[in-house]
């Protein structure tokens, strides 16, 4: 077994990691990659838990769009949550891996798992990929917090934070400023102060809170995430205690 710098990790996966190039919708070939990239951990054997996200399906953020409440399009998002995490299964499985349960903060008894911290966690003790769905099954909360949320509660040890066409944190957007530069390391208040785009506010603070390291990469960079367990020091690492430095 190679040596490892993580042997626990929660991986936050938005919407956009299911969809490929498109911003909505499933693409088969985007959910093979993110299989792919999954089994590659497992290999390296470190254990996974992965937070998945529903904005390719729907966004709360959309409500007005659709004259609903912002509450009732959250529940929404969080179905749309549930139909990725059993997607992802579903590769998983067909990839030939049988250990993979979908775990959901709001109770589908018929098609997974209620999350239970103390089931989650002995289902990653006995090597099982876990899959987490419908955040902490509360509107106004997107995906970043719970995933920071379950890494506190899951003795994780980092939270891979996976991105769509970003290759970690930069100081202005790269996509519309070419003289932005991006972050190599950079401390939780360091983020916060800067207004730097992460994660939401709430998550930041709760991974500073509970020294929870992140690291932010781009996800459609093949071995990323072994990259990052082994030690690489690639995207943008959110610590305790790191100088900040730009590549």
């Amino acid at each position: 077994m190679s040596e490892r710098r993580y042997n626990r990790v929660v991986v936050k996966l938005s919407g956009r990691a299911f969809a490929g190039d498109d911003p909505i919708g499933i693409d088969s070939d985007a959910l093979a990659h993110v299989a792919g990239e999954i089994l590659s951990l497992q290999q390296l054997g470190v254990e996974v838990a992965a937070v998945v996200g529903g904005g390719n399906i729907f966004r709360g953020n959309v409500a007005d769009d659709w004259n609903i409440e912002r509450a009732e399009a959250d529940n929404i998002g969080m179905l749309g949550t549930v139909i990725n995490g059993l997607l992802l299964r579903g590769v998983l499985h067909a990839h030939g891996l049988e250990d993979v349960r979908v775990l959901t903060a709001v109770p589908i008894t018929s098609m997974a798992e209620p999350y239970i911290r103390l089931r989650a966690l002995g289902h990653l003790e006995r090597k099982k990929i876990v899959i987490l769905a419908c955040g902490i099954g509360q509107p106004y909360v997107t995906t970043d917090y719970p995933a920071v949320q379950r890494a506190v509660e899951l003795r994780a040890d980092a939270v891979l934070v996976a991105k769509d066409g970003v290759d970690g944190v930069y100081d202005a957007d790269p996509r519309t400023d070419p003289d932005a530069s991006r972050y190599t390391s950079v401390d939780y208040n360091g983020v916060l102060e800067r207004g730097l785009k992460v994660m939401d506010q709430g998550a930041i603070i709760l991974a500073r809170d509970h020294g929870m390291p992140l690291h932010v990469f781009d996800f459609k960079r093949s071995g990323a995430m072994t990259a990052l367990c082994r030690g690489e020091n690639i995207g943008t690492e959110v610590a305790a205690g790191v100088a900040t430095a730009t590549a």
